[in-house]
């Protein structure tokens, strides 16, 4: 969702709080902003609707000078695009700026309340109401009337660290939601403070300088040394000292500082014409080095540490819950397939969204699993809390963002060892999640007496297999599925078919569709297809169908196949190399290596589908790192 950026140090800030911001860009966002506090005190906003780049260009025109400063780009929420309801925003008497990431539920009793005392709002935002909150409580801080549209206190002295965590305990309590907020106060000093509450914070540590952002990307070009804000946490950054952590109650918190393993030059390019193809390129090293080290016997009381389990507690689980949204829960839906034929576990993945209003019984000895790439997930979150507050059940987070709110949450976490994931629509990501459920399910059948010594390094190795048969596909298939995106271009709506473990892969094959080239995509179980789907069909309707030969439901989905072809539809098959049977059927066919079992060719599929949705969008001329309406980080519920 938005992203947020600040600065404190000796630097001019604005090129910082630009750079930084562009590092946001996948994020998604419509409008932007910075507040730049002049070497005379004043504070310097400028905003703007669209791009950064337009915010760099308007800069340039009219420069701000400062070295204390706080940046933000806006994903619409409540109030359109505009100038107005871009932030930073600022209250009546022009003494608090700030910038804000997430969503005040009860903003429109606040707002009424503020409005009856004299408040004047500029924006239709949720965020206008915290400065506003912000000037109420410290015209009673300063023990006297407030009078709109003049600065109060203004023979007030500096305001200590303590005063200052007052004011913000006193807001805090009147706020309902999530929000990181980043505030500056002409009455504190040349103090920037940071605030956390269901939204991700961070602060980098430089030589004499300190940032604040909402994601680990924006610090890289400046430092790799940061601290981790936890929930329910204020910082205060002043000049000279190093960051003061407290708890919303006052209390002092010490943290030792953390090290980013990225490199800068994984968050760029690299020559790719966007981060979405950069990052499908770079899946079969994502899901080799989410492998490394973990798959072998000797290594399995590692790996199961890792998870946070032994031998025998992972004996004792009896059920796994997945929770997960979009993507991740498709690569959870993959893994019930993958459970249940290796531990013998009932295994169920549900949207966290949904599961969060169910009345569900979760049974002591449940391992339940939470996905998310960012670690952000709002849903994925709350669905999470809800579920540890079981009793009997063990908690383990799959996560990409090291440090993220997911992996504070989960008791342990198993990381995908993928870098940053710059593209909004998730790729290298997806593949490295459904490693580690190819990792976690053998090592719980092994740990389980499931599978034999020699059936564990049998499959292990097969598992081994899967990156080079990821770099075969996209050496092959680049030409072929930009050729098919040139052809069908122009296509409404598209269908996506395939039964046991590429239904799922259906299902991610027409949501990457939707997202990046925005035509409407459905995936469909093949089987389910007579059961009413089939009524789409008209001639030329394309339907992309995964027939892979030694799958054990490949007569079935040929059956399928012939049901659809029969009403003048369109296929791409996707199949193992050498298969012909399809030919016949097909108006194109995609071919992919055979593994020596169906279980490790989900992978294989879901880079072709990734490919295709791709140049889909690219010769439809789309924004493919940033298609609309979309972030990358779904902050809120």
């Amino acid at each position: 969702m938005c992203g947020i950026v600040g600065y404190l140090g000796k630097k001019e800030a604005a090129a910082i709080l630009l750079e930084s911001l562009k590092r946001l860009e996948y994020r998604g966002y419509d409008s932007a902003g910075l507040c730049v506090v002049s070497p005379k005190g004043r504070f310097e906003i400028v905003r703007v609707v669209g791009k950064i780049v337009k915010l760099e260009e308007r800069l340039k025109k009219s420069p701000v000078a400062g070295t204390l400063a706080l940046g933000h780009s806006r994903w619409a929420t409540h109030g359109r695009p505009s100038e107005e309801n871009a932030h930073p925003h600022s209250d009546c008497t022009g003494n608090i700026v700030l910038v804000h990431n997430g969503i005040i539920e009860n903003y429109l009793e606040l707002k009424e309340g503020l409005l009856k005392k004299g408040h004047k709002f500029q924006s239709e935002t949720d965020t206008e109401v915290i400065a506003h909150l912000f000037e109420e409580e410290m015209g009673i801080a300063a023990g006297s009337p407030k009078s709109h549209g003049r600065s109060i206190g203004k023979e007030a002295r500096t305001w200590s660290d303590r005063a200052v965590l007052k004011m913000i305990a006193r807001v805090s309590r009147r706020l309902k939601g999530a929000y990181a907020l980043v505030v500056l106060c002409k009455l504190w000093g040349r103090k920037i403070v940071g605030v956390r509450k269901d939204c991700p914070l961070v602060v980098g540590v430089g030589e004499g300088e300190w940032f604040l952002a909402s994601d680990m990307p924006a610090l890289l070009p400046f430092t790799k040394e940061v601290i981790f804000i936890e929930e329910g946490e204020t910082v205060i950054l002043n000049e000279g000292i190093r960051p003061a952590l407290y708890s919303f109650q006052g209390r002092p918190v010490r943290r030792a500082t953390s090290q980013i393993p990225w490199d800068p030059l994984m968050a760029e390019k690299g020559g790719h014409k966007h981060f979405m193809h950069k990052e499908i390129h770079e899946a079969p090293r994502s899901f080799e080095d989410t492998l490394r080290g973990r798959v072998y016997e000797e290594n399995l009381d590692s790996f199961l540490g890792e998870a946070g389990l032994s031998v025998a507690g992972a004996r004792q689980i009896r059920r796994v819950q997945i929770l997960a949204c979009g993507t991740a829960y498709h690569s959870g839906l993959v893994a019930e397939y993958l459970f249940e034929k290796w531990t013998g576990l009932p295994c169920h993945a549900e949207i966290a969204s949904e599961f969060r209003y169910k009345n569900r019984v979760i049974e002591p000895g449940t391992l339940v699993i939470a996905v998310s790439q960012s670690g952000e997930t709002a849903d994925t979150i709350a669905a999470l809390r809800l579920a540890r507050s079981h009793p009997g059940v063990t908690t383990l987070g799959i996560v990409n963002q090291i440090g993220s709110t997911l992996t504070r949450e989960t008791a342990a976490t198993l990381y995908t060892r993928c870098g940053p994931e710059i593209g909004v629509a998730s790729t290298k990501a997806f593949l490295a999640q459904l490693a580690v459920f190819y990792l976690l399910s053998l090592a719980l059948a092994r740990a389980g007496g499931r599978v034999n010594p020699k059936e564990f390094q049998a499959l292990g190795s097969e598992l081994l297999r899967v990156p080079a048969a990821l770099h075969s596909i996209l050496a092959h298939i680049e030409n072929l599925t930009l050729e098919l995106a040139h052809e069908l271009q122009d296509v409404k709506s598209f269908i996506y078919l395939g039964r046991h473990l590429f239904y799922p892969i259906a299902l991610e094959g027409a949501l990457k569709l939707k997202e990046i080239s925005y035509i409407h995509a459905e995936g469909f179980a093949a089987g389910e297809m007579k059961h009413g789907p089939i009524a789409l069909i008209e001639l030329g309707t394309p339907v992309f169908a995964f027939a892979l030969k030694n799958s054990s439901v490949y007569q079935k989905v040929r059956s399928n196949l012939e049901e659809v072809r029969a009403r003048g539809a369109k296929i791409i098959s996707v199949v193992h190399e050498k298969d012909h049977g399809l030919d016949a059927l097909s108006h194109r066919v995609i071919s992919i290596p055979a593994m020596s079992q169906e279980w490790f060719e989900p992978p294989l599929a879901a880079l072709v589908t990734q490919l295709f949705a791709y140049h889909m969008a690219g010769v439809k001329g789309l924004d493919v790192d940033q298609p609309r309406n979309l972030a990358k980080s779904v902050t809120v519920e």
